[in-house]
């Protein structure tokens, strides 16, 4: 089972086997995931802490993502590792949106969409993450390096080595002034509590027997100091912050657990300029 399925099955369920109120609906990933066992298995075994603690955590980093793309005046949209990430097509105003994702992955996305009977609205950018060259190649599909764009990278970072994410980072600081980031990353074993740690050995294990093995895992002062480094402005929060205190007054399965730290940053003009700066410094 891909982990782009678990993830879409786990925002299908959320509205589905949990109680009001919700932390994000996603109408187009119960129509995704309708027929898959993923779902079922939510259905089934709606207060396993296993899925529960997937749903709380695949939920809360889709919904700080899509507050920030609410709150922007950006009208291009970049979502990086898509897999089956629906926010472009529930977006509330129009977007030029991108899902930025291996071939493989990228032609699953398009069938999925055709089962379900929908039609993507992001234009798909096949490329691997790990490799240098991702802002050319979304120039190439369309994406205006003069305007500002948001980028949402989430569920991905934790399958890249460091350096790999600092290259992501490094051309993603040559976007345009105003644009912004929103990433995800795992903590370390030493910073979960035993919720997290629970579902880490879990959904790592299975992870890594699929073929996608986990291999970084770093601090948030390590990730934050990353971003900073490319000429971003950040913000770091545990992802049980991404909703109001509120929220946790629930009487369903649902509970936050400390295994997800969330980025939020921004380019300014003179970021922008420290950005290029520093990949010239490191150009050969």
């Amino acid at each position: 089972m891909s982990t782009a399925m678990m993830s879409c099955a786990a925002r299908a369920a959320h509205v589905l086997v949990d109680r009001p109120p919700f932390l994000l609906t996603d109408e187009l990933a119960v129509a995704l995931a309708a027929d898959h066992e993923a779902l079922s298995f939510h259905r089934r075994l709606p207060a396993e802490p296993i899925l529960a603690g997937a749903r709380a955590s695949t939920v809360l980093r889709s919904r700080f993502a899509e507050d920030r793309l609410a709150a922007s005046s950006a009208e291009q949209y970049v979502v990086l590792g898509a897999g089956l990430d629906t926010s472009a097509e529930r977006s509330a105003r129009p977007l030029t949106a991108f899902a930025v994702d291996l071939p493989d992955a990228l032609e699953d996305r398009r069938e999925a969409f055709a089962r379900a009977g929908l039609t993507p609205s992001a234009i798909p950018v096949p490329w691997d993450l790990g490799q240098p060259g991702l802002l050319d190649q979304l120039a190439r599909a369309g994406l205006d390096l003069s305007l500002p764009a948001v980028v949402a990278w989430l569920g991905v970072t934790m399958y890249l080595t460091p350096a790999s994410v600092d290259s992501v980072l490094g051309g993603l600081g040559r976007l345009a002034p105003g644009s912004e980031l929103v990433m995800d990353h795992l903590l370390p074993r030493g910073e979960r509590d035993a919720a997290g740690a629970g579902y880490a050995a879990a959904v790592g294990a299975a992870a890594g027997a699929g073929g996608e093995p986990w291999r970084w895992t770093p601090e948030a002062d390590e990730i934050l100091a990353m971003v900073r480094a490319r000429g971003f402005e950040a913000e770091w929060v545990p992802d049980a912050e991404a909703v109001p205190a509120s929220a946790w007054d629930r009487t369903d399965a649902l509970r936050p657990m400390r295994l997800v730290g969330l980025v939020h940053a921004r380019l300014g003009a003179s970021a922008v300029r420290r950005g290029v700066d520093a990949d010239a410094r490191m150009a050969p």
